[in-house]
């Protein structure tokens, strides 16, 4: 999962970008509504984490925009406002959810979560390849009548791999999606990370499912 942070108080910022990715999620940050939007709008995250007090842009004002351009990604809101007026306001204008500062760790993750949650629960149930399936909501992996064991970042790649069958992943695609937009795609971990997976989707089992197409990426498709 990838999610967006549009807050301008780095302290903060980084405090919700560590605690995040320590729980496996990809986290892009953006310090200001302007580029928030501009990352927001390009319709690649599972969830938006929004300040509403943002220099320029405000969240509200970014929230709306998103709404204008029909980009459904839920949105948490994040202000120091407490009333219920303010709170109605953020709802109305298109948030799934609302947090006052200040909170804890733990109480944004479960917001997070449920976010997420009700976000799978509106897809498909099961994600389907041949004999592989992945539940998103409750993060299952089986091929055939084998339950697999992923890691986090397996999961989220073969997550990726399982919503674009047949279409050419390229590294850069990938590492966007499943790590963040400041990930070096010099390193050779996505290609480590994918044998990893090929060896616990692919390994004695047929057809294969994990492709490489040299010199661009992979792709997932039936041999």
């Amino acid at each position: 999962m990838r999610i967006l942070v549009v807050e301008d108080e780095r302290k903060v910022a980084s405090f919700i970008k560590k605690g995040l990715e320590e729980e496996g999620y990809a986290v892009d940050w953006a310090p200001d509504g302007q580029e928030g939007l501009l990352l927001a709008l390009d319709g690649v995250h599972d969830l938006i984490v929004l300040d509403i007090n943002l220099p320029g842009l405000d969240g509200l004002g970014v929230l709306q925009e998103l709404r204008k351009a029909r980009v459904k990604t839920p949105v948490l809101l994040l202000t120091i406002r407490a009333t219920i007026e303010d709170k109605v306001i953020g709802l109305d204008t298109g948030a799934d959810d609302y947090l006052t500062k200040p909170f804890s760790f733990q109480e944004l993750l479960a917001r997070v979560r449920a976010l997420l949650r009700r976000r799978a629960e509106a897809e498909p149930a099961l994600l389907r390849v041949a004999d592989l399936t992945l539940d998103p909501a409750r993060r299952l992996v089986h091929r055939g009548s084998d339950k697999l064991e992923l890691t986090t970042k397996e999961f989220a790649l073969l997550d990726y791999f399982m919503r674009n069958p047949g279409r050419v992943l390229t590294r850069t695609m990938i590492a966007e999606h499943v790590w963040d937009y400041d990930f070096d795609t010099m390193t050779n971990i996505i290609d480590v990370y994918v044998n990893h997976l090929r060896k616990k989707i692919d390994a004695d089992r047929h057809p294969k499912l994990i492709h490489t197409v040299r010199g661009v990426g992979y792709v997932m498709q039936l041999e």
